[in-house]
C-alpha cells in the first residue's frame, strides 16, 4: 500500500474534512481524550465544539488517520489497516 505520510502540525485536515468524517453522535471517537489539554478543561460537549478545539491545537486529532478511498479512520485498527491493504 502506497502510504503519504503528513505532520499533523503543519498540514491538519481541513475544518471540512473533519466535518465530513466525524460523526456528531460518536464524536469523542476521534478526539485524543489522553492529550494533556484534558487535565485542565472539560471534555468536548458536542461536534463542534470537538472540531474548534482539534482546529486550534491539531494534536488533539486521534491519529494516525488512514484514507482509503472514501473510507477514513482514525486512530489505530488493527482490522481496518488490514482491509486496506
Amino acid at each position: 500500500m502506497d502510504v503519504e505520510e503528513r505532520d499533523i502540525n503543519k498540514a491538519p485536515p481541513t475544518r471540512a474534512f473533519l466535518e465530513q468524517h466525524i460523526d456528531a453522535k460518536d464524536f469523542l471517537r476521534f478526539v485524543s481524550t489522553r492529550s494533556p489539554v484534558f487535565k485542565t478543561r472539560p471534555l468536548p460537549a458536542s461536534k463542534k465544539e470537538a472540531i474548534d478545539l482539534m482546529m486550534a491545537q491539531p494534536n488533539l486529532i486521534r491519529r494516525p488517520i488512514l484514507v482509503r478511498g472514501t473510507t477514513v479512520t482514525f486512530g489505530f485498527d488493527k482490522e481496518a489497516y488490514a482491509k486496506a491493504k
